[in-house]
């Protein structure tokens, strides 16, 4: 069976290593090589990247390893910044009666 890898940068270092998957956390500066040792293991089917990690290398360079590789190749979007989460107790509140409510601060 075939593996997945997700490449990602520091700021993602808890995440889907915490899961148990494969997981490269590198800078853009290192994207390229990674890509270069990631795509050279048989074992792995599909490799997913944090698009932020994409300016680290050339587009053109990018689709000539994608036309020589034999898995999936992933882009993963970057998170949004500046998302308010629900509060946990909004969204009881809301469950229990049916629609939101705003409390007041």
């Amino acid at each position: 069976m075939k593996r997945i890898v997700f490449i990602t940068p520091r700021d993602a270092e808890l995440g889907f290593g915490l899961a148990g998957v494969m997981q490269y956390v590198i800078s853009a500066a290192e994207t390229e090589d990674t890509l270069r040792k990631v795509m050279k293991e048989t074992d792995i089917g599909i490799v997913v990247i944090d698009e932020r990690l994409m300016e680290g290398i050339d587009e053109r360079k990018m689709r000539e390893m994608e036309d020589r590789w034999y898995g999936i190749f992933l882009i993963l979007p970057a998170p949004e910044k500046g998302i308010e989460v629900e509060d946990y107790a909004v969204r009881l509140i809301k469950r229990a009666i049916g629609y939101h409510v705003r409390l007041g601060q």
